[in-house]
């Protein structure tokens, strides 16, 4: 990292000096990495830096190395610019994410300044063992930040958020062999988008993109990369399968579903919204075994071997086909 964005840190942070603790992660297909720097002479003890180092083109491990590609990662960094300079303060604690501290552009360079989450009470993270405690943090996280922003405008972000909307993977539709879900993606799509109960969808909310409390009662949320429109059962449907087993899905659908709409209530209750709580909850309930052949449809087309194409995604996704047919 070269001294202008070291001094950027250095001013929007008030330290005298910093030095790198670790490398937290490379970015996908190597757009740069997110760095931990410790900070001296300020308050704050570290924080989390996002630096984006843009290629001409870029590897990707699955071959999909196209200029389509690599524009839509383009935009990505520009969108989740744009979430922490316009969108990320209405975020409140029941929908935790990290401050942001400095955004700066610099040739094909951009630097993003962030809160360390770590020392904010949110170190643990979860890859693959989770209970009902950590389940329940994240379905409250969901629907207050589906709440906060229901009915506003993406304005600078994905006008479709999710990384697996249709319109941005025409190359991965192209490559499905499987001809009905291929015929019904359209049709599927455009179901989502007419919910008349639109918001913001977090549009990678797997569960490494949440950091827990110590207990795993809490959680914060990060990488808005793909944050844009849409109807929140996309982030519910995707968030489910990031964490759960097939036979998990299926057996808790009901309670997972339940779970999530009590803290929407709750949500836009605290808001003092004027949507009926009852018409949102009946057309989002019918859409989440569309979102969930939304994102089936993507992984046929993108990684036909993916683990998380499984006998209950292949049902859901022929139920929806099958009531699209009635």
């Amino acid at each position: 990292m070269d001294k202008h964005f070291q001094n950027t840190i250095l001013r929007s942070t008030g330290a005298e000096s910093l030095y790198e603790i670790e490398v937290i992660q490379s970015l996908w297909s190597g757009y740069g990495e997110i760095v931990r720097f410790g900070l001296q002479g300020c308050e704050l003890e570290s924080v989390v830096v996002k630096h984006v180092n843009l290629p001409e083109g870029g590897s990707h491990p699955r071959g999909w190395n196209t200029d389509l590609s690599h524009q839509r990662k383009l935009k990505s960094y520009k969108v989740e610019t744009q979430w922490y300079k316009s969108f990320n303060a209405k975020c409140d604690d029941d929908c935790k994410t990290p401050q942001c501290f400095a955004l700066e552009t610099k040739g094909n360079e951009v630097l993003m300044v962030f809160e360390d989450l770590d020392s904010s009470g949110f170190a643990e993270r979860l890859s693959s063992s989770v209970n009902w405690d950590n389940i329940g943090a994240c379905l409250h996280w969901l629907a207050n930040f589906h709440a906060t922003f229901m009915e506003t405008k993406p304005q600078g972000l994905w006008e479709t958020g999710t990384y697996w909307h249709l319109e941005t993977r025409p190359e991965e539709l192209e490559a499905m062999d499987d001809q009905p879900l291929k015929n019904a993606a359209l049709t599927i799509d455009e179901k989502l988008s007419a919910s008349p109960f639109q918001t913001l969808v977090h549009g990678d909310a797997k569960l490494a993109n949440f950091c827990f409390s110590n207990d795993g009662k809490n959680v914060a949320a990060v990488d808005f990369q793909y944050v844009g429109g849409g109807c929140g059962m996309k982030d519910l449907a995707y968030f489910i399968g990031s964490c759960m087993s097939e036979n998990d899905c299926e057996k808790y659908e009901g309670k997972l579903l339940d779970i999530y709409f009590s803290h929407l209530r709750e949500a836009l209750r605290k808001k003092n919204t004027t949507i009926d709580g009852d018409a949102l909850e009946a057309d989002w309930r019918n859409l989440y075994h569309f979102a969930w052949a939304d994102f089936h449809r993507f992984l046929k087309g993108w990684h036909p071997g993916h683990w998380k194409i499984n006998s209950y995604s292949e049902r859901v996704s022929r139920e929806v086909i099958e009531q699209l047919s009635i």
